[in-house]
């Protein structure tokens, strides 16, 4: 059965939004983290005499609250509580008292944080301020089972979610077009693509009020326009991007994508197949009658190799779309690891006019 080569894009090329293709200046999301304690566990927590900074956490909080063990000659022995670290991504244009989601991560000897729940817990950012409060619930989505020889896991029991687990406490001020210029970066840089961004801007918006400072960034002056009434027309304004000749294959799981605009000059390819085949046939050989001699295995191997000359020399020939590059391909009886090696090899011979990327 012949394999089929998959093409990145149909024929006809798609239009897009800009704001599909494109981050604004300024509006980006902002990593917060945390380290604090879940409590509730079943028994699943950090062995206190192992993991000491989850003892001296305990001990701190406790004695925050007005109950100080810290003087007295007492063992902690519980293992229902367990030090964890709280991550969670600040959107941009939030404000105090939204709710954002947190994720929560073991950090000792805990063995499953299913059923626990995060005491109050300050999320900072790479500034050191804090930005959010994280608290509540957590859902690890993960079970176990355990029997008397075995036991079965499923996901991972030392991470979990609470939904809508973060308040917001402190805001990220966004100033759009605070210089009277704001950019427009690409997600992937194109002169081409960057060049229609500004044009159709130019069309629709302003004439002049756009350039291109290089094949990633759209320079937009919002002198005496609002800012987020331009953005919004901006965004939806549509174009056709221009994409790079590329292939990428993943030799892996035998994946090729190749992009409508890969083309290949003229060669002529031949792919043989050798195959090896081992048979291991070990024969029982047993003593003789009434002789003291013990039942023995003769280990029996048999090797053959052939040659698959069935494919002959076939000529792929230069093609105007990739529809016609792929049927080619397919019309020679390649399976996808044939297609990897030739081309590799075709790439080498300077016929394949694309960039190859093998993963």
């Amino acid at each position: 059965m012949l394999a089929s080569m998959v093409a990145a894009s149909p024929a006809g090329a798609a239009t897009v939004r800009v704001k599909d293709i494109v981050d604004y200046e300024g509006v980006r999301d902002n990593q917060l983290v945390g380290y604090g304690l879940v409590v509730g566990l079943h028994g699943t927590g950090d062995r206190l005499t192992n993991t000491i900074f989850t003892r001296e956490t305990l001990i701190g909080m406790l004695n925050r609250l007005g109950v100080n063990i810290r003087d007295q000659e007492i063992q902690l022995q519980t293992h229902d509580v367990a030090a964890v670290m709280v991550t969670a991504t600040l959107p941009p244009f939030s404000h105090g008292g939204g709710h954002i989601d947190v994720t929560v991560s073991a950090v000792g000897d805990a063995r499953d944080l299913t059923g626990g729940t995060l005491l109050v817990t300050p999320l900072q950012a790479a500034d050191g301020e804090v930005y959010a409060v994280a608290q509540g619930s957590l859902v690890t989505n993960a079970f176990s089972a355990t029997g008397a020889a075995a036991s079965v896991t499923r996901n991972i029991p030392t991470s979990g979610h609470i939904a809508n687990g973060g308040v917001v406490e402190r805001e990220v001020p966004v100033a759009l077009g605070a210089t009277g210029v704001i950019h427009l970066s690409l997600h992937n840089p194109n002169f081409t693509t960057a060049t229609r961004i500004a044009n159709v801007i130019n069309q629709y918006i302003g004439r002049g009020i756009a350039r291109v400072d290089d094949p990633r960034t759209i320079a937009v002056n919002l002198t005496n326009r609002d800012p987020a009434q331009t953005l919004y027309r901006i965004g939806d304004l549509t174009i056709e991007p221009d994409t790079m000749a590329k292939v990428v294959v993943d030799e892996a799981s035998g994946t090729i994508v190749m992009g409508d605009n890969v083309r290949i000059s003229t060669v002529a390819i031949a792919q043989g197949n050798l195959t090896i085949q081992v048979t291991e046939m070990p024969q029982v050989v047993q003593p003789a009658p009434f002789s003291y001699g013990t039942t023995a295995v003769v280990p029996q191997t048999q090797i053959n190799a052939s040659t698959d000359n069935s494919h002959r020399l076939g000529i792929l020939r230069e093609g105007p779309t990739l529809a016609s590059l792929v049927s080619g391909m397919n019309a020679l009886g390649m399976g996808p690891r044939d297609m990897i090696s030739i081309l590799q090899a075709i790439k080498a011979d300077g016929a394949l006019q694309a960039d190859l990327e093998v993963r």
